[in-house]
């Protein structure tokens, strides 16, 4: 695992928390020492995102993450995920039970999204249009409007949250070039599987993120045998950096009823 980076700190039960696309464990700066003087918190950069080499051949999220967590030794851990760390905590679940004791997710259901919702599909193709174009600043600014969610402008977002991502986004986005291969290998069937997850789910929500990332979390959480669902009001799709404080007491509370 030399070619990936991870944060490993803290002692006690492992909580992993793991970052949306295009961000880094970065996003996690307010919860990473809010719990590492109860948990042993794991942060890692998926493979191609943050301080983590790119891909140089065929790979799986999950599979980086299952083996990171058994070099680590952790036995079963708590999977913490906002959007794109969501969906790998969920493949996860599916993919390497074993490894997995529980799952928060925020912004997402599984790794195969879909999306409807017209001001998302829109937002989307911009984004997309720019990262094929190679605009950097273009594609860092669609990027950013994702976390505005539907509802409000990017004035309405504090600045520091902004700039938070935005620098991310163009560590991460810096590191690709336009045409690379992606190398990614994508978990198949996830939708039909969830009654396989048999672990604790909670969804935590923006309440005014997209309707897509809302309803697919909802989706999840009503599928699996242990699911339940929060929102955090006035924020949409990174809510633990919104709202850390709120964020991090749901956690909290969701942590103290686990097993």
């Amino acid at each position: 695992m030399n070619d990936l980076f991870w944060l490993d700190t803290g002692t006690g039960r492992p909580l992993v928390l793991l970052h949306g696309g295009f961000l880094d464990h970065h996003m996690w700066d307010d919860q990473i020492p809010a719990f590492a003087s109860r948990y042993r918190v794991i942060a890692p950069d998926a493979r191609g995102h943050g301080r983590s080499a790119n891909a140089a051949a065929p790979y799986r999220l999950t599979d980086d993450l299952a083996a990171l967590l058994r070099e680590l030794n952790t036995g079963p851990a708590i999977l913490v995920g906002v959007s794109m760390g969501a969906s790998l905590a969920v493949d996860t679940a599916l993919e390497h039970p074993d490894l997995v004791s529980a799952v928060v997710i925020t912004g997402a259901g599984t790794s195969e999204p879909y999306f409807t919702d017209p001001w998302t599909t829109q937002t989307m193709t911009t984004w997309h249009s720019a990262m094929a174009a190679g605009d950097l600043d273009a594609s860092i600014e669609a990027f950013t409007l994702l976390a505005v969610g539907p509802y409000r402008t990017i004035d309405d977002l504090a600045p520091d949250t902004v700039n938070r991502l935005r620098h991310m986004a163009r560590g991460t986005m810096s590191k690709h070039a336009v045409g690379e291969p992606s190398h990614l290998i994508p978990v198949h069937d996830t939708w039909n599987r969830l009654t396989e997850i048999k672990v604790p789910v909670l969804a935590i929500n923006g309440s005014i993120d997209s309707p897509d990332h809302i309803g697919m979390a909802e989706r999840l959480t009503g599928a699996v045998a242990n699911g339940r669902t929060f929102s955090i009001a006035g924020t949409a799709h990174y809510p633990n950096m919104e709202r850390p404080d709120t964020y991090n007491k749901l956690l909290e509370d969701f942590l103290h009823t686990l097993p």
